[in-house]
C-alpha cells in the first residue's frame, strides 16, 4: 500500500503527522551529517525563492555543487508549499524593492500575486534578490538544526544498537580486528 503523505495545507490537526513524516524521512536519509544537512540548508534556500516550477531542478543542481544529499534538499524545497508561497513571494518583492531603492506599487499591498507576476522583469529581478536574501537565514538556520537532528538520530541508533548488544565494542571505541591467537599444542616429546 502506498504511503501516505499528509500535507500542512490539509488543517491543523495534520501538521503533527506532517512534522512526524518529515522526521522519518530525515532519519532515513543516507550520508555524513554534514552531507545531509548541506543539502537540506540547499532545499531550504531554494524554497524562498520565487522559482517555483524550478524548485526541484534547482534544489538538485545546487545540492551537487554544493556536494549536499540530493534527497535532502527536495525534502527542504519542499518548505514551499500553497500556504506559504504567496508569503514567500511577497517578502521576496518587498525585500528585492527595498535593496534596488524602487518604490513599492500600491497593488502588490493589496495581495494580488498575479497583479505582481504580470508586472514584468523589474519585478522579477527585485523578487529574485529579495528571495535569495530572504533564504540565507533560513538556510542556514536549517543546516545547524539539520545537522544536530542527525548527530541526535545517529547517536540514538548507535545506542539503541549497543543496548541489543552489550558485548559488541563500542562503535566509537577502538576495534581489536585482529584474530586471536590460536595455541599450538606443545610437543613434550622434544
Amino acid at each position: 500500500m502506498p504511503e501516505s503523505n499528509p500535507s500542512p495545507q490539509q488543517g491543523f490537526g495534520n501538521w503533527k503527522q506532517w512534522l512526524r513524516t518529515q522526521y522519518i524521512r530525515i532519519k532515513s536519509l543516507q550520508g555524513e551529517p554534514h552531507y545531509i544537512a548541506m543539502g537540506m540548508a540547499v532545499g531550504v534556500f531554494v524554497a524562498f525563492t520565487p522559482t517555483i516550477p524550478f524548485h526541484t531542478i534547482l534544489a538538485v543542481s545546487l545540492a551537487f555543487v554544493c556536494r549536499g544529499s540530493k534527497p535532502a534538499a527536495l525534502l527542504g524545497s519542499w518548505l514551499s508549499n500553497p500556504l506559504t508561497i504567496p508569503a514567500f513571494y511577497y517578502g521576496s518583492y518587498r525585500l528585492g524593492m527595498i535593496l534596488l531603492g524602487r518604490h513599492i506599487s500600491t497593488s502588490i499591498l493589496n495581495g494580488d500575486i498575479h497583479g505582481l507576476l504580470k508586472m514584468g522583469w523589474d519585478v522579477a529581478v527585485a523578487m529574485i534578490s529579495g528571495g535569495v536574501m530572504l533564504g540565507i537565514v533560513p538556510a542556514v538556520t536549517a543546516y545547524f538544526l539539520t545537522l544536530k537532528l542527525v548527530h541526535r538520530i545517529r547517536r540514538s541508533r548507535m545506542a539503541g544498537s549497543r543496548d541489543a548488544h552489550p558485548s559488541d565494542p563500542a562503535p566509537d571505541g577502538p576495534r581489536n580486528t585482529e584474530k586471536p591467537l590460536q595455541q599450538r599444542p606443545v610437543d613434550r616429546n622434544n
